[in-house]
């Protein structure tokens, strides 16, 4: 029997796990990246500690990705969360488990994590060709011939698509799959940052740059309309917002403004306390500390950054006496720390958003095998699909579970 030939296009976390897999299959394995070393993204995901995935349980992980959620359900069947730490235990690499189940590796550094990958790799027998970008599928009667790269052919049976989004482009995920799926067939679902950072209007942000709040509530308003909320921390910059709870609303903000609408985040300081609570709380405060200054009551409500731009937001001066604030004022107070508002005016360019959103319609690939519908020995992984989930590990483990069965489908498909 003839050993098939599989040509693996980019070398991220779902091509790595492609290759490596359609080589212990018993394919002749090709791994093509365009940059001159793999895993460039991989090796700087999670402020460079890599979440590798997270130990929900499978009904929850799957809820993490929204509409598109369901595709993931065969993938997951074969090679989930706890398939995934195994397999990386048995390549040498320990893992911790952190709050909210993120699974990193011991050692903190996601380099490691790509360098047990990549030494499995090449002892699968995968040969890799780097600085070689595909620049053609070509396609003979419906299937799959071969690829073109900066003018030589390559004849295969198989190729897997796994080239990554279009975020950080500088570590090579340049939007180039999509390209590529387009030309055999495929629809792209409109392609956009998500996991990114906001821009705000005015200079309240700007005034706290480098302020990170923790423990607060954060909600996304459309239109005036709540959408959607998220508890967590969220980090003020020089443009706007940023931090896990701002990353997790994101995707919907940038779609929202995309179709024109309004998009207001309402930041809740003190969601441990209802309006009520607050309210008692400062008339307590304002009668105990009545000879200080306001802004003095302000530092122990709120951290030192915020101080100023409630002052300014509630017209109050700094040097007042506490004893002086009146019922009125007060309420605006409790107002402030409860229902911090900044309107969204926009969002940050792929290069700092952590994923893409949008991508190849999931309707057009076979869930069972990660191959195409459209073009028969094409598989697409990774985040070239339309798949995304929040924070958390969620998208490396749709990487890896996609790549994995892939790799698998693609060594085997007759």
């Amino acid at each position: 029997m003839k050993t098939r030939r599989v040509i693996v296009t980019g070398g991220g976390p779902a091509g790595l796990m492609a290759a490596g897999q359609a080589a212990e299959a018993g394919a002749e394995t090709l791994l093509i990246e365009k940059m001159n070393r793999t895993g460039l993204k991989l090796c700087i995901t999670g402020k460079g500690r890599c979440n590798i995935t997270n130990v929900a349980e499978l009904s929850e992980f799957i809820s993490h990705f929204g509409k598109t959620g369901p595709f993931l359900r065969q993938a997951f069947a074969r090679f989930f969360n706890t398939d995934l730490m195994e397999f990386l235990n048995a390549l040498g690499l320990e893992l911790v488990v952190e709050r909210g189940g993120r699974v990193f590796p011991a050692s903190g550094k996601a380099p490691d994590v790509h360098r047990a990958l990549l030494q499995w790799v090449k002892r699968s027998g995968v040969r890799i060709r780097y600085a070689a970008p595909v620049d053609q599928i070509r396609i003979q009667d419906g299937s799959v011939a071969g690829i073109v790269s900066k003018g030589e052919e390559f004849p295969c049976d198989a190729v897997i698509l796994a080239t990554g989004g279009a975020s950080y482009p500088a570590t090579g995920s340049t939007g180039d799959g999509y390209r590529l799926a387009e030309s055999a067939g495929h629809t792209v679902i409109p392609v956009r940052q998500a996991l990114v950072p906001l821009e705000t209007s005015g200079d309240e942000a700007k005034r706290m740059a480098g302020l990170n709040l923790r423990n607060v509530n954060v909600r996304m308003l459309v239109n005036g309309k709540k959408k959607r909320e998220a508890f967590g921390e969220v980090v003020f910059t020089e443009f706007g917002l940023t931090g896990p709870a701002v990353l997790t609303l994101s995707g919907e903000a940038v779609d929202s403004l995309r179709n024109g609408h309004k998009v207001t985040f309402s930041i809740d300081l003190k969601p441990a306390l209802d309006e009520n609570k607050l309210d008692a709380r400062l008339q307590r405060d304002i009668d105990s500390r009545g000879k200080e200054q306001v802004n003095s009551l302000l530092r122990g409500l709120a951290p030192r950054e915020m101080v100023p731009v409630c002052l300014d937001s509630i017209g109050i001066s700094a040097d007042r006496p506490v004893c002086n604030i009146s019922a009125k004022e007060r309420k605006r107070l409790g107002t402030w720390l409860k229902d911090f508002r900044l309107e969204v005016t926009g969002y940050r360019p792929f290069a700092e958003a952590i994923i893409t959103a949008g991508g190849i319609d999931t309707r057009e690939i076979d869930p069972r095998t990660m191959e195409s519908r459209k073009t028969k020995g094409l598989f697409i992984a990774g985040e070239l699909l339309d798949i995304q989930a929040y924070t958390g590990g969620y998208n490396l483990q749709a990487a890896f579970s996609t790549g994995w069965l892939a790799g698998r489908s693609a060594a085997h498909s007759d």
